[in-house]
């Protein structure tokens, strides 16, 4: 790895937004491949900030500003991507938090993760009925739903988009994966859904399960 291509995965590593910027920046300033900075600068980078979470070295707070660190280079450096040099899709992924839910930081936090690593994320927002998750799927040909709820009272609206794909003809070609704090494996499981994740990290390794692609 060039000099340039380690200090965009430290700058992701230690959380610097703006030095990942500057330095996406200065990377095509001197010519270097773009796609190079992505898959062994920010992608490495925000791979390790996981490993870090995963091991209780870093919290949400660190794992957050990473990915803040990874997103804002990556907005530099993707247009940069030219002809046939375009990023691999490991899947295109439609994420969205379920109808009644203003939770926010957990499902964007799983695009940027999910966007790191290579795929293709349509995220419909928050408070979206089944219905929208559905078009979304029409729309972009997704073959994973990640459905996010953090409050009990919406958990049922999970089961409420399992069963929409399905009267839609959708389900067998889509994976769902469900996640947020009240959502547990077993919960999962009794609505039909694929899997569980219980944070981004989890997200982004059973979201490669689901496409059945090499992590």
């Amino acid at each position: 790895m060039t000099d340039m291509v380690e200090k965009l995965a430290q700058a992701v590593i230690d959380g610097e937004p703006e030095d990942a910027q500057a330095l996406a920046k200065e990377a095509l300033v001197q010519g270097l491949d773009p796609l190079e900075c992505i898959t062994n600068g920010l992608t490495k980078g925000i791979q390790k900030v996981g490993e870090l979470f995963a091991s209780g070295e870093y919290y949400l707070p660190e794992l957050i500003i990473g990915a803040d660190a990874m997103k804002d280079a990556l907005e530099i450096l993707e247009p940069a991507l030219v002809g046939d040099q375009k990023r691999e899709v490991v899947a295109n992924v439609v994420l969205g938090t379920v109808q009644g839910d203003l939770h926010e930081i957990g499902k964007t936090l799983v695009a940027t993760m999910l966007t790191a690593n290579g795929f293709q994320v349509k995220d419909i927002g928050v408070d979206q009925p089944a219905s929208a998750f559905v078009d979304a799927v029409k729309e972009t040909g997704a073959t994973i739903v990640g459905a996010s709820a953090l409050l009990t009272t919406t958990m049922l609206q999970q089961e409420k988009l399992i069963q929409a794909l399905d009267e839609a003809g959708l389900r067998e070609n889509v994976k769902v994966m469900v996640g947020g704090a009240p959502v547990t494996d077993e919960f999962a499981k009794r609505i039909g859904a694929d899997g569980y994740s219980e944070d981004a990290i989890s997200a982004v390794n059973l979201a490669f399960r689901l496409a059945d692609a090499p992590e």
